[in-house]
């Protein structure tokens, strides 16, 4: 294990005159670890992004990690990914996109709360699946409430029901849930290995989670006819036009299926998604008749800077060897049975991550595998899938087990609609259980027909 004090320059417990042992510097790391992310659970108190980085600076603080190691504890290909496509989609609204696209649905649905339901869940899925679910719907849940409430609906069912199919229509790409991102970049997996691996599974829960949205809803009243016929004739017939820019359209458009053409093949001939969405993202802001600084004020720096404290937090249990103990146990537990892996490494997940955000668990847990790769091979791939399939899906068991869900949450409380924890369970939890366990379940099926399961 590498000597935690190894810095260029003496840490303030030297500087105190204080030594302390491996244990206890593990202990302290653990410690730290737990802090934060019971910090992040307290929200309403305290922000998640202040909670990282509080616990990012006491790592350094005690000296379990230097600055430098901690600049280099952060994994800049996830965030360099999250920034470059955050600014592909901010200029992709403001080209009018995504109000052309709210339209044409709207007009799509006719009124109907059950084609309401579909399309827009639908929609949610397909876009989190080549965006960051976050990303995705930071631009759907305002449309969404927009459209119900113009309609006479309850939006919060419906805001809900986006929640979900983000979580889990995100979960078939590389690029669709942040667990994801992190495990392309940690594994070295890159958009086409998701897609073979992943995707099929994903497409499944997606299908399952709103066909099982449709039956509660049903079943609690909310897909009754919409409002008056003459409120719906207007909202039908609303005249005023979707502002559009069609030529930042065609020009945002272009770079984002370039993109996404470069992440399907640049990971075998050394491209990796970080690099490609940031190169693209600048193509962008070149070609585009757009001022940067102000395109730069849209992107979501809290959530970037949220990812790098915990990713400093998380370097400081590497650096003392917490994942290579955890590695070592469920090595021996597994005992090279793989099919044994990927139920204990999916339903672990799942379960975890609808209890703390699934951001700061797949850092964690990508760790351990990454020691663990390093005994089995590329034998353990699909517990790579596995954990895929259990963090993305396992986050839309309670309210705060993904970011997507947080951030619904707080447009929602700003339009007027807050979804309480309790609300949100009557829905997700039960939808979780059987999406994550049907998802799973085929994909442990399927590795032990095949013995590859993808």
């Amino acid at each position: 294990m590498t000597d935690p004090h190894a810095a260029d320059h003496p840490t303030l417990l030297d500087t105190l005159g204080l030594t302390l042992s491996d244990t206890t510097m593990t202990a302290v790391a653990i410690a730290l670890f737990v802090l934060t992310y019971a910090l992040i659970l307290m929200e309403k108190f305290v922000h998640r992004t202040v909670a990282a980085l509080l616990g990012a600076c006491a790592v350094m603080i005690v000296g379990l990690l230097s600055p430098d190691q901690a600049w280099g504890s952060i994994d800049f290909n996830t965030i360099f990914l999250l920034f470059g496509m955050m600014n592909i989609v901010n200029v992709l609204s403001r080209s009018g996109f995504f109000d052309l696209v709210a339209r044409r649905a709207m007009l799509f649905t006719r009124g109907e709360p059950v084609r309401v339901l579909w399309t827009f869940s639908v929609l949610t899925a397909v876009f989190s699946a080549f965006l960051d679910n976050v990303t995705t719907v930071l631009f759907m849940a305002p449309v969404v409430v927009t459209v119900v409430t113009r309609l006479g609906l309850k939006p919060i069912p419906y805001l809900i029901a986006i929640i979900l199919a983000s979580n889990t229509g995100g979960t078939a790409t590389l690029v669709g849930d942040p667990p994801n991102i992190i495990i392309g970049s940690v594994a070295g997996k890159g958009f086409g290995d998701f897609l073979v691996n992943v995707a099929p599974y994903a497409l499944v829960a997606t299908i399952v989670g709103i066909a099982l949205m449709h039956v509660l809803m049903r079943w609690r009243g909310h897909l009754n006819a919409a409002g008056s016929t003459d409120r719906l004739q207007q909202v039908l017939e609303d005249p005023t036009p979707v502002k559009t820019d069609p030529k930042l359209m065609r020009q945002a458009l272009a770079v984002f299926a370039v993109t996404l053409l470069l992440f399907m093949v640049g990971h075998p001939i050394g491209l990796e998604a970080g690099l490609v969405a940031l190169t693209t993202s600048t193509f962008l802001l070149l070609i585009a008749d757009l001022s940067p600084v102000e395109l730069f004020e849209q992107v979501e720096w809290a959530t970037l800077l949220f990812f790098m404290g915990l990713f400093i937090v998380v370097g400081a249990l590497e650096h003392v060897g917490v994942f290579e103990r955890v590695a070592t146990t469920l090595t021996t537990t597994i005992d090279g049975n793989i099919g044994l892996g990927i139920l204990l490494v999916g339903g672990s997940s799942a379960i975890i991550s609808g209890f703390v955000d699934n951001i700061p668990f797949t850092i964690s847990m990508a760790s351990v595998l990454r020691e663990l790769q390093g005994t089995l091979g590329t034998a353990m791939d699909p517990l790579w899938w596995a954990l895929s399939l259990g963090a993305c899906l396992g986050g839309n068991l309670t309210l705060i087990g993904a970011s997507a869900n947080i951030v619904v949450s707080d447009i929602a409380a700003r339009e007027g609609h807050p979804i309480s924890f309790g609300r949100f369970m009557q829905y997700a939890t039960p939808i979780a259980l059987v999406t994550t366990t049907v998802a799973l379940g085929l994909y442990y099926v399927v590795f032990t027909l095949t013995g590859a399961g993808g």
